[in-house]
């Protein structure tokens, strides 16, 4: 049943993706750690100059945090960001030879890292399977009745049991991408749903 919800999903938003600019490892996972509580619009616009500047590790983990704080400022949250982005860059450089890893708990072990960035870094740089838990994802996974958890590292462990690997990266794309264009909060837009009939809408009192 879940499987058929997310095929017709899937079939609406065909072309969902990360909507973060990257390209390389490094790049996502600093355009990741940026995203948090900020649009991926204004991230791309902030990493254009940041990536000039400092394009890989070695140049961030010697750059000052009060430029690093510059450069990233209207992401908001800069300066805990900006601390985290050069610790960041000085792990990734003592522990992994420059190379950011490519294991969950090697990722949720750097400054500023939790598993929602973890599995973006997965998933997309390196096509390891990884389910991406964001508000979008929360909230959706909660409506069309996939888990009942508030918490996020409950909710993807509850989806991973639900969906077969090999589409777990994808499905976040598609449940962000109906997130933002349709199943709103706090009101969705059941009128405009392409699949009205197979969710059980719940926790939702109005809709339009």
């Amino acid at each position: 049943m879940a499987l058929n919800l997310y095929r017709q999903l899937e079939a609406a938003y065909p072309n969902a993706k990360c909507g973060l600019e990257y390209q390389n490892a490094w790049q996502l996972l600093v355009a990741t750690i940026l995203s948090a509580q900020c649009t991926d619009k204004r991230v791309n616009q902030v990493t254009v100059d940041l990536f000039e500047q400092l394009p890989g590790p070695a140049e961030m983990a010697v750059a000052s945090q009060e430029q690093v704080e510059e450069l990233i400022r209207s992401t908001g949250f800069f300066r805990n960001k900006a601390k985290n982005l050069v610790l960041c860059a000085e792990q990734v450089l003592t522990r992994h030879q420059g190379l950011v890893p490519e294991t969950l708990d090697e990722l949720v072990a750097l400054a500023g890292v939790g598993r929602k960035t973890a599995n973006v870094v997965l998933g997309n740089a390196y096509q390891i399977p990884g389910m991406v838990v964001d508000t979008h994802v929360k909230r959706l996974a909660n409506r069309i009745g996939w888990t009942k958890a508030d918490n996020p590292v409950v909710i993807e462990k509850e989806l991973t049991k639900l969906l077969p690997p090999e589409i777990w990266t994808q499905v976040g794309h598609t449940l962000i991408a109906h997130g933002r264009a349709c199943c709103k909060a706090p009101i969705p837009v059941c009128s405009q749903c392409p699949i009205v009939d197979l969710c059980p809408r719940i926790g939702v009192d109005k809709s339009r």
